[in-house]
């Protein structure tokens, strides 16, 4: 049943690529995503299959992955019909088949065993989301998407490279060049020490580059800025997210060999600077997407930082990954939805949109407090969670430098933001035909209940999600 979350969004990105029809298309993105939700439902409701050494299989990381970017797409699908809706006026066939490629393309990472098909799995991501960028079609979006694929493939270059690295380094060290995670993690002691610290270094750098840290970064303001919110969405929860994955794979690989210290202090340097370059560019920000793109580097310096901790904080880098995803897909979408009503994204075009879009300006107000850390989300409680663990390793400069980081997003991001949501709203914006409707509201309030829910009280079975995936990371480590 596994292989069906990849192969059935890759089929129906064929048929809705050669559907005729404009209507039916985002209906049928629609009705795939949420039967691809339905698949990973029941397959994290079946027992976890046992190790079998094949590069196609889903561990508890691979599931938590899975169910994380089956949520968000199905959230994204439904706020896409209404969303192209609004957008008739442009050909929706690469929006819809390119949004099921990337689903079953981030699916295939999920599923995947083997250093090269991870590494494949990646780059086709890239390729699936890269026409997305371009749905406006404006001289700004094509130069986004050019640098978002040239940036993400010098990156996924490196990661070849430091792969071939790592291959060599067990070939080396007397056994098998296997890139299978089982085979490298169980031979991880005889690897070749300054193979694998290159190696390490350069997936770092190629994998980062996905994750967007600094200074990897330049990509994600353009390609967030100019993309649909819905894609912005897709790129700052779904892609990060597989490839933080991989980052923890080779950070366990690296630790069982050792080279832990190694790792960790390239982690933590990486993941210090992206919260510190973010929190200062977000100050005076007046674009809302570039905005959350700033937001998004942060975000995924805490998440650098997490990992780098040790074993000790997986479980809290694993949770604060689930809630960076909800609480980017509540900000993009109700973003875009006040992209459409103004007409325009600055600070100097959108004001007034809690009184022009009560309840998508509500939802981005409460999206903010979310993503910045603020009870009662769960955010929250993953951020104090880390910060728990920065205190337990007696770090205090470390901690001093994550809170004031923390507070320096915060003030950046609300100063942005409350201007564009107080004042009046200008006549240009009340003459707007965009309305907000059920599909463009729903989704996104269904992430912020999650994340005020997961804030409140985590419930078992994704407590017992999560915690299994970082039981399974932790090993070696």
């Amino acid at each position: 049943m596994a292989l069906a979350a990849v192969i059935v969004p890759l089929l129906m990105a064929v048929v809705v690529f050669f559907t005729p029809s404009k209507r039916w298309r985002p209906r049928l993105l629609a009705a795939t995503a949420v039967t691809h939700f339905a698949i990973t439902v029941a397959i994290l409701a079946a027992p976890a299959p046992a190790g079998d050494g094949s590069w196609l299989r889903l561990d508890a990381p691979g599931r938590l992955l899975l169910g994380l970017v089956s949520l968000l797409f199905a959230c994204c699908a439904v706020y896409s019909v209404g969303y192209l809706r609004h957008r008739k006026e442009r050909a929706n066939r690469r929006f819809c088949a390119c949004l099921l490629a990337a689903l079953g393309t981030m699916s295939l990472v999920a599923m995947s065993q083997h250093l090269g098909l991870l590494w494949v799995g990646v780059e086709a991501t890239t390729l699936a989301t890269a026409p997305l960028i371009y749905f406006n079609r404006t001289p700004r979006s094509i130069e986004a998407t050019w640098k978002y694929l040239v940036i993400s493939s010098v990156g996924i270059a490196l990661a070849l490279l430091g792969s071939f690295f790592l291959g060599y380094a067990a070939l080396l060290g007397g056994g098998e060049a296997s890139l299978l995670f089982t085979d490298l993690l169980a031979g991880a002691t005889t690897l070749s020490k300054p193979w694998l610290r290159a190696g390490f270094a350069l997936l770092l750098i190629g994998y980062g580059t996905k994750l967007g840290l600094v200074p990897m970064h330049t990509w994600k303001p353009d390609a967030y800025g100019e993309a649909p919110g819905v894609v912005g969405a897709i790129l700052a929860g779904g892609l990060t997210s597989c490839a933080f994955l991989a980052l923890l794979r080779l950070a366990q690989i690296t630790s069982a060999a050792g080279e832990s210290a190694f790792a960790n202090r390239l982690l933590i340097g990486m993941g210090v600077a992206s919260m510190g370059v973010a929190g200062a560019l977000l100050l005076g920000q007046r674009d809302l997407k570039r905005m959350l793109a700033y937001s998004s580097v942060e975000q995924m310096g805490i998440l650098a930082l997490a990992a780098g901790l040790g074993a000790g904080a997986t479980f809290a880098a694993l949770l604060h990954l689930v809630n960076n995803a909800l609480g980017k897909g509540v900000l993009f979408l109700a973003v875009g939805n006040v992209h459409r009503a103004f007409g325009g994204k600055t600070t100097g075009e959108v004001h007034g949109a809690l009184r022009r879009l009560p309840v998508s300006g509500t939802l981005f107000l409460l999206g903010l407090f979310a993503v910045t850390g603020s009870p009662p989300f769960g955010t929250f409680v993953s951020e104090v969670l880390i910060l728990d663990s920065i205190l337990g390793a007696r770090r205090w400069a470390l901690a001093g430098l994550f809170l004031a980081f923390l507070l320096l997003v915060f003030a950046g991001m609300g100063a942005t933001s409350l201007a564009a949501l107080q004042g009046p709203a200008p006549k240009r914006a009340e003459r707007s035909e965009y309305r907000d409707g059920v599909a463009t509201v729903v989704p996104a309030l269904c992430l912020l209940g999650l994340l005020l829910l997961f804030g409140l009280r985590l419930p078992d079975p994704v407590r017992d999600l999560i915690a299994d995936a970082a039981v399974a990371l932790e090993v070696g480590r």
